[in-house]
């Protein structure tokens, strides 16, 4: 065992980030493996609060604000686990995960105004404290301190992160104007988890082959399962928010849907009320009371009722179903790995994230 990993901590942290727990390693290579992310998350951990301090006292404690509320560090520890089916981990590969979990922590302070979020990661929005102005600011400043980490990596570097950002304004705009005329609501809805949420996946998945220095041909099949995964991950959120929280934290079932957002078991609810005379009752009731609570005070206990009777409609386990489709297929793009330890781990993390709903 490498002495710097105290005993019983390995696989920890890839438990928390992917689901894995440490009996999925169990030979002496896939303990080095298993080490090795450790490390490589230790070093980006504490670069994180280095690359995120600034000079304005204001400004220093908004950035961290949501870095010390928590995270798994999903994407970081995608970038270290691609990054081994090369040379495994070195300076590039730490600075390019550094950069992809800021541009996700700068994307949450945005994303928190634009949805009129009250909580995020247990804490307080950042705009709640501080305001919208502040947060979306602040979200600007990681940004660039992303960017500036990308600099460093190199004309690719640069290129790939403005890709991806590009991707996430998009998505972000898509979600915010809804389907237009003429667009299929639910294709344009996994769209818009493709480019919200599989976009910066997959490129921390890319950018571990490119920077640990792995062949080439293995770039397109973890991109391809990067995006699949993200959106698997989101649909399985939509199931998620029509239950209550299990954690303690007091979430209410539905919060998604009293936000206005329209999850896919929705979307299908939609769909099915052109020719199911039940399924159209209750979309009524959904969206009436829904409605009520911007303009007038909602019936809860019928809101409350209907979000239990969609949570045990076919919709939603036609939901869950294609979250399930989402993870095989992209578990199947990784097929030209080879066999070992990443391939093992990123199968167990797809697996995992379908597990979430259970």
């Amino acid at each position: 065992m490498n002495p710097s990993v105290p005993h019983g901590r390995r696989g920890n942290s890839l438990n928390s980030a992917l689901g894995l727990g440490e009996k999925l390693f169990s030979s002496a290579s896939e303990r080095r493996f298993a080490d090795a992310i450790e490390e490589g998350l230790d070093e980006v951990e504490a670069g994180l609060l280095r690359e995120m301090s600034f000079a304005d006292d204001l400004a220093d404690v908004t950035s961290r604000y949501l870095l010390e509320a928590g995270g798994k560090r999903v994407r970081p520890t995608l970038t270290l686990l691609t990054a081994q089916l090369g040379t495994g981990n070195n300076s590039k590969v730490i600075s390019a995960a550094q950069a992809l979990e800021i541009t996700h922590l700068a994307s949450l302070y945005h994303d928190d105004v634009m949805d009129e979020a009250n909580m995020r990661r247990g804490v307080a929005s950042a705009q709640n404290v501080w305001g919208n102005s502040v947060a979306i600011l602040t979200g600007d400043l990681l940004f660039a301190r992303a960017s500036k980490l990308m600099s460093g990596l190199g004309e690719r570097a640069i290129s790939l992160q403005a890709d991806t950002f590009e991707r996430l304004c998009l998505g972000q705009l898509h979600e915010t104007i809804g389907p237009r005329a003429g667009d299929d609501p639910i294709e344009h809805y996994i769209g818009v988890l493709a480019d919200k949420t599989g976009s910066l996946i997959a490129a921390a998945a890319q950018m571990g082959v490119i920077f640990g220095g792995a062949p080439e041909e293995y770039q397109a099949p973890v991109m391809v399962f990067g995006e699949k995964i993200g959106i698997a991950f989101q649909l399985i959120d939509d199931v998620i928010d029509l239950s209550p929280a299990a954690d303690g934290t007091g979430k209410t079932a539905g919060t998604d849907l009293r936000a206005g957002v329209s999850t896919l078991p929705l979307l299908y609810l939609r769909d099915l009320a052109r020719s199911d005379v039940d399924a159209a009752d209750l979309l009524t009731r959904i969206e009436r009371d829904i409605n009520a609570v911007v303009y007038t005070t909602p019936d809860e206990a019928e809101l409350s009722a209907a979000i239990v009777e969609l949570r045990d409609h076919a919709v939603t386990r036609k939901t869950l179903d294609e979250a399930h489709r989402w993870s095989r297929e992209a578990v199947e793009a990784l097929e030209p790995l080879p066999n070992g330890p990443v391939k093992k781990a990123l199968t167990r993390f797809a697996e995992s994230i379908v597990e979430r709903s259970h």
